[in-house]
């Protein structure tokens, strides 16, 4: 799922309203609502309007203000409610506090572990539980080093960064392991139970005989 973060200026990005990758309409003001012949980058009130939704966004600047949550990647379709929840109060803090949403997406990926079959109580373990069941090693990698970039002093399974870099890979791993654990199992469980009743004897009788 692909992901443009929103920034000032630029000709399209992801959406934070619908989630398309559309182009951005801009338009700028002094305080005074009043746009001057002075740059564009001059001018404090920024809006941006999506050609997909017809949404706006509101800068100060460099910062978006509205909607507050559009700093983080759309999260999975299929991401479990209890997560859910978690991500979006993550990404709605995640410019202002990048300590505090980095907190958040550590007990949202708590949360998915449990919801995954894991204890819930050590993200090392039940990750490593998890890439025993499917999920690639390079995401539990990837979690070890989000740790160890964010502070090496923290205890194992612990996250603690103000880094807002280390925080969108937070965002990115939490949507990777929803896509591997859930998304992409529904999906090929969707395809093989659309097969013909024969194609899928035929599966199980080669599956029988390689186990024999």
């Amino acid at each position: 799922m692909k992901y443009i973060q929103p920034q000032v200026f630029i000709k399209s990005f992801t959406c934070p309203h619908c989630g398309a990758i559309a182009k951005q309409d801009w338009w700028w003001r002094w305080w005074n609502s009043t746009q001057t012949a002075h740059p564009k980058e001059s001018h404090p009130l920024r809006v941006g309007t999506c050609q997909h939704c017809d949404n706006v966004t509101l800068w100060v600047e460099d910062k978006m203000y509205f909607p507050d949550f559009g700093h983080a990647p759309i999260p999975n379709p299929d991401m479990p409610e209890s997560v859910l929840k978690l991500y979006i109060e993550a990404s709605s803090i995640s410019s202002k506090s990048p300590r505090g949403s980095a907190a958040l997406l550590r007990l949202s990926i708590q949360v998915l572990c449990k919801e995954l079959g894991e204890e819930g109580k050590n993200i090392n373990t039940d990750v490593g539980n998890l890439v025993k069941k499917g999920l690639p090693l390079i995401v539990q990698q990837s979690l070890d080093i989000v740790r160890v970039t964010g502070n090496d002093a923290v205890h194992p399974g612990q996250i603690d960064t103000d880094n807002p870099e280390t925080v969108g890979q937070l965002f990115d791993l939490v949507n990777i392991i929803v896509e591997y654990m859930i998304a992409l199992p529904k999906k090929v469980s969707g395809i093989y139970n659309s097969l013909p009743a024969d194609k899928v004897k035929g599966i199980n009788d080669r599956d029988a005989k390689s186990r024999i």
